[in-house]
């Protein structure tokens, strides 16, 4: 195992740059998720981890060695792809077993680690199969466990998920969760799933455009995003986000661009009139009771929860509630934003300004 520093890593396609200075310091035994839309430079770091890309600038180590000028298969990682990229013709056993075959390692030693990673994975009872008789779920397996058998100081992960169904998924995660906890092998994922990334990972890096917007624990992201696009990103349902201004005169209440009025902490230390952005997640909203008086206009019902859209002068607001209540769009809601869990951002910067 190994730790994994970046340091003010760019990446530049002639004069349009991808990756604008990135740092993160990856601890030895680490599981980090890099997560964020299409298009916000994951996938391309992780591949410059890899040694698939050149870095234009900046520095990375494994361990304590720099490995910017070092071949792939010379930085002892091993990598897990979106594609599944198994050879069609060979089984299970010897595609776990190809990169130990390719480095020449002895017979015996190979196909004793292909036969712990099957263990390890399940898929004993398949090593004599093909990929065409594998499911999805037992693919993503296989190209796992010829990770595995190499033994590597870095796991990386390319939005390995992606091509599974929602229920696989949902196993998938838990398993490579499981495989960290046993292996305890550094382990650096990309996806653009956030569920993904909260549920698995010991901290996340949220990227946009080649910047870094934050880097934390997945709860820490949760409560105490640092900014808007963190605080829009991390969470499903979103949180509710709502521009407007501080009442200029009066009570201290926020006055939404769209006609609405929601609470603020009285003796908060808001600038009156300040231009600011009220957000606030929709399991923090409390139904029945409150200040705020807004139209039902969409009631989603998923089991455990019932999810609440409704209206406030133009805006939309969504309350999450665990109670069986009987609404139908064109009700009135009353409801409370609950004070304590509020998140306010500057209009402008889009930083967060409280709680501090």
């Amino acid at each position: 195992m190994a730790s994994v520093s970046v340091a003010n890593a760019r990446k530049s396609y002639g004069h349009f740059e991808v990756l604008h200075g990135v740092n993160i310091d990856i601890e030895d035994g680490e599981f980090v998720i890099l997560v964020g839309p299409s298009g916000c430079g994951k996938s391309t770091l992780l591949r410059m981890i890899a040694g698939l890309e050149e870095i234009s600038d900046g520095r990375i180590s494994i361990g304590s060695k720099v490995v910017n000028n070092v071949a792939p298969k010379e930085r002892d990682i091993a990598m897990v792809f979106q594609s599944y990229a198994l050879y069609p013709h060979l089984t299970v056993e010897a595609n776990m077993g190809f990169s130990l075959k390719l480095a020449k390692a002895p017979r015996e030693q190979t196909k004793q680690r292909v036969r712990e990673a099957a263990q390890i994975l399940g898929l004993e009872h398949l090593l004599e199969r093909y990929p065409r008789n594998l499911s999805g779920g037992q693919r993503q397996r296989v190209a796992m466990g010829r990770a595995i058998v190499r033994n590597p100081q870095v796991f990386l992960f390319d939005e390995p998920l992606s091509n599974l169904d929602a229920k696989l998924r949902v196993q998938m995660r838990s398993e490579i969760k499981q495989l960290h906890q046993r292996l305890k092998t550094t382990t650096i994922y990309v996806t653009h799933d956030q569920i993904e990334a909260m549920t698995m990972a010991d901290r996340i890096v949220v990227m946009r455009d080649g910047f870094v917007e934050q880097i934390g624990s997945p709860l820490d992201l949760y409560d105490e995003p640092a900014n808007l696009f963190v605080a829009g990103f991390i969470g499903s349902p979103g949180m509710n986000l709502v521009r407007g201004q501080v009442s200029a005169s009066g009570p201290l209440e926020f006055i939404a661009d769209g006609g609405g009025r929601l609470p603020l902490p009285q003796g908060a230390a808001l600038a009156r009139g300040a231009e600011i952005i009220y957000g606030i997640r929709p399991e923090h909203m409390t139904i029945g009771q409150g200040p705020v008086t807004a139209d039902v206009v969409l009631v989603e019902p998923t089991g455990a929860e019932i999810q609440i859209t409704a209206k406030l002068g133009a805006d939309t607001l969504v309350a999450t509630v665990r109670e069986r209540l009987e609404l139908r769009a064109g009700d009135q809601l009353v409801l409370a934003p609950d004070l304590g869990k509020l998140h306010l951002f500057d209009a402008r910067s889009e930083r967060r300004l409280m709680p501090d």
